[in-house]
């Protein structure tokens, strides 16, 4: 198994993604060219050698349900093809990659503004499967489906601007 530090400079071979350093010592690479709102390839990458690579457009891989590979027992070589895979699917036309086509947006509105009696404006935005709702670029609440954010507004007393 890699080290953290043998996984890391790897990653870090790869100019083209961004390093964001996250809780615990953790750290993901943002692939901000990407064609897609996926902009994630390295996530959680762990002191303890843990981390996961995002292959949703790949075949051929074991993924968990977020489209994630764990590369905690992966070798330099599978690491490195792996990322490079990742970043070029993020890139290309997937079906040029032989690979699985994007999963098709939702056809709901995925941003929403709603504004209360006295005049307080909240932003429902879904990302990543979840029902974010923003006061400003705070985020406020989080929703697993559009029905409880909706159901969760009324309640209070907002209408959809």
């Amino acid at each position: 198994m890699l080290t953290f530090q043998e996984k890391l400079t790897i990653i870090e071979s790869f100019p083209e993604l961004q390093r964001h350093d996250v809780s615990l010592g953790r750290v993901n690479f943002h692939y901000e060219n990407s064609c897609y709102d996926k902009k994630n390839v390295v996530y959680h990458l762990h002191p303890n050698g843990n981390g996961f690579v995002y292959a949703g457009f790949l075949k051929g891989y074991q993924k968990d349900d977020k489209d994630m590979v764990n590369i905690r027992e992966y070798s330099a070589e599978a690491l490195h093809e792996l990322i490079q895979a990742s970043i070029q699917s993020l890139t290309a036309d997937p079906a040029a990659l032989n690979a699985e086509a994007p999963k098709p947006a939702p056809e709901k509105q995925t941003s929403q503004r709603w504004i209360s009696s006295d005049n307080q404006i909240l932003t429902l935005i879904l990302e990543e499967d979840l029902w974010n709702l923003y006061f400003g670029i705070n985020l406020e609440f989080a929703f697993e489906t559009y029905e409880e954010a909706e159901e969760y507004l009324l309640e209070e007393g907002f209408t959809r601007m």
